[in-house]
């Protein structure tokens, strides 16, 4: 649809022999929260960048806020803030004089800036810190001044690589709230993450496999995804039992999270006995076991594992 915030048509790049995104169709509606889920390698990177006009696709199609990012790019890039996975800010200047300087680079008139840059200030509580070097800051306040930075010409979209990797809980909380807060401003936000709870936020997610968006929907659709049935076992030693379980006929898939097993099978009635019997033979000690419904990470190992080549 043309009132899209971003729409793509076979966008593909590649590198030489690689292809790193091979085809991807997209369309983001104004408004949304959309996710980028995949693992390290997948395109997500390579994608955002040539949707912000960074990189020129090889081919293929992307309209990004009404402009075309190939022979438009920088209309696209008035339109857009883009925060990438590397902190991009100067250290040895102060968290006023980072956002002073990101104004005069987006041409941000001068008589719109205080009353912006307390607003950006305000809602990211950095408001006492504008005098402290930005070398000084923790990871989540830099993190949240390069997002002030980005907004400071009041960009339609908002492109966001990872941007709360290595970033403690208390700041990923409430990074996400500031997220909230500009969604209610109209602001369209895509979102690359490696956090399943993070993707659990969005209104719709992508996943990616080696460079093609393999499903996307909303988080509770895309979990009805999932063939087969999921259980949860806690038992010692775990590797041991991993190594039983992954070996019996009927089980598609065991993935360790933490002190937890995810056993997924084609049918809990059937091979759930089998697995109970096989892991008492090894004389493994069973703690807990029970059904679970699948999370997006359950769906996402799923899904890539059910490919072609996999």
């Amino acid at each position: 649809m043309a009132d899209n915030a971003v729409q793509t048509s076979g966008l593909r790049k590649e590198f030489g022999h690689i292809t790193a995104v091979d085809g991807i169709d997209l369309a983001v509606e104004r408004g949304e929260i959309f996710g980028l889920v995949g693992p390290d390698g997948a395109g997500k990177t390579t994608t955002m960048r040539m949707l912000c006009g960074i990189m020129q696709p090889t081919s293929g199609h992307a309209i990004v806020a009404g402009f075309d990012v190939r022979t438009q790019p920088e209309e696209v890039k008035l339109r857009i803030g883009y925060m990438s996975q590397r902190f991009s800010l100067y250290t040895d200047l102060t968290v006023a004089e980072n956002i002073e300087f990101f104004a005069d680079l987006h041409s941000v008139p001068k008589r719109d800036r205080p009353q912006r840059r307390e607003e950006l200030l305000g809602f990211s509580r950095l408001t006492s810190f504008t005098k402290r070097l930005v070398g000084n800051l923790s990871g989540g306040m830099k993190q949240k001044l390069a997002l002030v930075c980005t907004l400071m010409h009041t960009p339609e979209i908002l492109f966001l690589d990872e941007p709360t990797t290595g970033v403690d809980p208390v700041s990923r909380r409430d990074f996400w709230k500031i997220l909230y807060s500009l969604v209610g401003q109209g602001v369209t936000l895509i979102v690359s993450t490696p956090y399943m709870d993070e993707a659990e936020r969005c209104n719709r997610v992508a996943m990616i496999d080696r460079g093609r968006i393999i499903e996307c929907d909303d988080p509770d659709r895309l979990k009805t995804k999932m063939q087969g049935d999921l259980f949860e076992i806690i038992c010692a030693p775990q590797q041991e039992a991993k190594r039983i379980l992954t070996a019996l006929a009927g089980v598609l898939g065991v993935q360790v999270f933490g002190e937890r097993l995810h056993v997924w099978v084609e049918d809990a009635a059937r091979v759930r006995p089998l697995a109970e019997s096989a892991l008492q033979s090894a004389g493994i000690t069973v703690d807990h076991m029970r059904a679970i419904t699948p999370s997006l990470e359950d769906v996402f190992v799923s899904v890539v594992a059910a490919r072609p080549g996999r």
